[in-house]
């Protein structure tokens, strides 16, 4: 603020209405023209002392104003969002905001704000995030009155997402300028994702539409290569019409997140190559996973299997129990029996490869399945698929499905011995670390002490991973990756016990499902896992292992910029560590033993639709409120100058600041012009004088 001024002001307080004045002004001033007329002498004197009264009455006052001159305020918005990244924008950006505050600080009276803009970063989503100027200028100026800003000045390329309609703009609020950076008739190529589904069926294709636009070419291009990558692979490659809708077909090869990257070559001579490319996460989910579970005989464990497993709407079961084995012969007429035969040909010859999971269920060989049968299974399992063996008393005995051709992929060996004493089935240390039984959750009440067993068959682990153990620390459930395939083994029978509620139960039903759905390769249960969510503006990382050994794990932003960051140890072999964002765009994880794959941001963001330079959005702003627009690579900055507010606030050369003058009164004093003594004395010399020339 400048020093105080003082101003001086003349102005009445009468003694008497005004009305009750201006009567008696009138006859005073019928009473001397009377006197006039009839050449009265010292009429003129008496005129003198009725004015004098008048004037008294009328009582002026001399007020003094000190008076504190008010800054204007300059706000000066840098644009810092995704397109202004592009060449050498930002830097020409930078520069003329540091110029242009330096200068205007210099003037006096003025006051300086400045607000930044940046493109939030977010999760990959419909949200959507581009350049609001005029949001942070009404925020900048929202306890400002109006008629102290002198002007707005905006650094920008002219990409605005939050233009406002010229009848909403208030024009007291001073001129707005805008200095854009980039360079005039600049082309590009885009590629913009039209429809993209959030989900999709496993093993069905689903569509995506995109569309290729090109921007500022004199002779238009027909038509550019597209490349769909599907988890970093590339799937399809072929030449597409530009400035049409493209379908793009894409089949999900498992469930949880899948990531396809669209790309088309690059136009040559564009401005960037940013928006070429697309980055959408499609949640992989299954329709109906197929089960089969054949139980070896009726067993007080064998509903506790179809209830959980029908249970899951996610499911479609196919159960047999053996109830009749080919080597039982009764007599009994086959016209009076109610069994239907097992089709053994159908489940594991043709149809062998519709099932996701096979269960065997306290199975012994009975001469029911053939070893070809079996050794389709093998070959099943090696091929992707996925086999659960709940073992019985049997598997400790001759006819033990161990000695069959499924022997090669099942990882426990039977020893011939079976434990019949009660014991509490224990998470191993490598299986607090599994997802499979590291989460396993205490029993219904709340207490962490399980229900015991009573029945386990000890075998050897050739292979797999032991996640829990019985007596004398011996395998209870192993689970082992056969090739393209998984298996399990559950060395007991018992676990029917925990769903009762023996002794407090278990958590039988989650085991069971866990144990079922990592053998169908669900991604929540993998114990080797890397992944990342958005938090804020943060990238949260987790990492699951069963290696307990401290990681570091290095992130790729789109932009090339490397982040190395030290997970930390965490429960239940979680690591966890924190890295900040910089920016929108596929991030790539990498751990030395896996990668993965995080997209950020919206799936079209404004910033990158289309990033040319351009003033023709912002003409109509600049033009509303008298500011000026100006190419800085070509034009530099222009002269700022002080303004009246009435006249013009911007022209070829020069861009305007108005000169409000507001000020505040900081004092005030008021004074009385004729004293009632000095117009007494007044009065009185008056009075004699008119007397005195009466008397000549």
């Amino acid at each position: 603020m400048t020093s105080d001024s003082f101003v001086h002001q003349i102005d009445f307080s009468p003694y008497l209405p005004i009305a009750w004045l201006g009567g008696l002004a009138a006859i005073s001033a019928v009473v001397i023209l009377f006197a006039s007329w009839r050449q009265g002498r010292g009429v003129w004197w008496r005129a003198g002392l009725l004015a004098l009264l008048l004037l008294f009455l009328a009582n002026p006052v001399l007020l003094t104003e000190n008076r504190r001159f008010l800054d204007d305020v300059a706000l000066i918005i840098l644009d810092e969002s995704n397109s202004q990244k592009i060449g050498e924008r930002l830097t020409t950006a930078t520069t003329a905001f540091t110029e242009i505050k330096s200068q205007l600080e210099t003037i006096e009276n003025l006051k300086i704000e400045t607000a930044v803009i940046k493109n939030r970063v977010t999760q990959l989503s419909d949200e959507d995030d581009g350049s609001y100027a005029f949001a942070a200028r009404q925020e900048a100026l929202k306890n400002i009155p109006p008629e102290r800003v002198a002007a707005t000045i905006i650094i920008t390329d002219g990409q605005l997402h939050d233009l406002p309609a010229t009848s909403d703009i208030v024009k007291q609020e001073g001129p707005i300028h805008f200095l854009l950076t980039g360079e005039k008739n600049e082309k590009d190529r885009v590629l913009q994702v039209v429809k993209a589904p959030t989900f999709g069926i496993v093993n069905q294709p689903l569509e995506l539409v995109v569309k290729i636009e090109d921007f500022g070419l004199d002779d238009p291009v027909q038509s550019a290569r597209l490349t769909v990558k599907l988890d970093g692979e590339i799937i399809s490659s072929t030449p597409v019409t530009i400035g049409t809708e493209q379908k793009v077909e894409v089949t999900l090869p498992h469930g949880g997140a899948n990531f396809v990257e669209v790309g088309v070559e690059p136009l040559m001579g564009e401005l960037t190559e940013k928006n070429n490319t697309a980055y959408i996460t499609v949640n992989g989910i299954r329709d109906k996973l197929q089960v089969l579970l054949v139980s070896g005989e009726p067993h007080m464990g064998e509903r506790g299997w179809r209830n959980i497993l029908k249970s899951d709407p996610s499911v479609n079961l196919v159960h047999f129990t053996i109830l009749r084995p080919p080597e039982k012969q009764d007599g009994t007429p086959i016209s009076e029996l109610s069994l239907i035969p097992f089709p053994i040909r159908d489940l594991f010859e043709k149809k062998l490869s519709d099932f996701d999971l096979i269960i065997f269920d306290r199975y012994r060989r009975r001469g029911v399945l053939p070893s070809s049968y079996l050794r389709n299974i093998a070959a099943y399992v090696k091929n992707g698929g996925a086999l659960l063996e709940a073992a019985g008393p049997a598997f400790a005995t001759p006819l033990s499905l161990y000695q069959t051709p499924l022997s090669e992929i099942l990882p426990g060996r039977p020893t011939g011995y079976v434990f019949t004493e009660g014991y509490v089935p224990t998470v191993s240390d490598l299986g607090k670390r599994h997802p499979v039984t590291g989460l396993l959750k205490a029993t219904t009440d709340g207490n962490k002490k399980w229900g015991r067993w009573f029945r386990m068959i000890e075998a050897e682990a050739d292979g797999g991973e032991t996640l829990m153990t019985g007596p004398s620390n011996q395998p209870l459930l192993i689970l082992e990756r056969q090739e393209k395939g998984r298996v399990a083994q559950l060395l007991s029978d018992h676990a029917w016990l925990w769903g009762r509620g023996f002794e407090g139960g278990g958590p039988q039903a989650e085991l069971l499902r866990r144990v079922s759905h990592w053998l169908m390769q669900e991604p929540e249960l993998e114990e080797e896992q890397l992944k990342a969510v958005v938090e804020g503006s943060n990238l949260e990382i987790s990492r699951r292992s069963l290696d307990a050994a401290p990681v570091t794990v290095t992130v790729t932003d789109p932009d090339g910029n490397i982040s190395r960051v030290a997970l930390t140890p965490g429960e239940n072999g979680a690591q966890t560590g924190t890295v900040p964002l910089l920016t929108n765009g596929l991030h790539v994880l990498d751990d030395g033993h896996r990668k993965a794959l995080v997209a950020v941001g919206a799936l079209n963001p404004k910033e990158l639709h289309n990033i040319r330079a351009s003033a023709g959005k912002i003409a109509p702003v600049a033009k509303m409120t008298g500011g000026g627009i100006r190419w800085l690579r070509a034009e530099g900055l222009p002269d700022f100058r002080r303004t009246n507010p009435d006249n013009s606030q911007s022209s070829k050369y020069w861009f305007g600041l108005r000169a409000n003058e507001n000020y505040e009164v900081t004092g005030y004093n008021r004074q009385t012009m004729i004293p009632p003594v000095l117009a007494l004395i007044l009065a009185l010399a008056f009075l004699g004088l008119g007397w005195w020339r009466e008397g000549r």
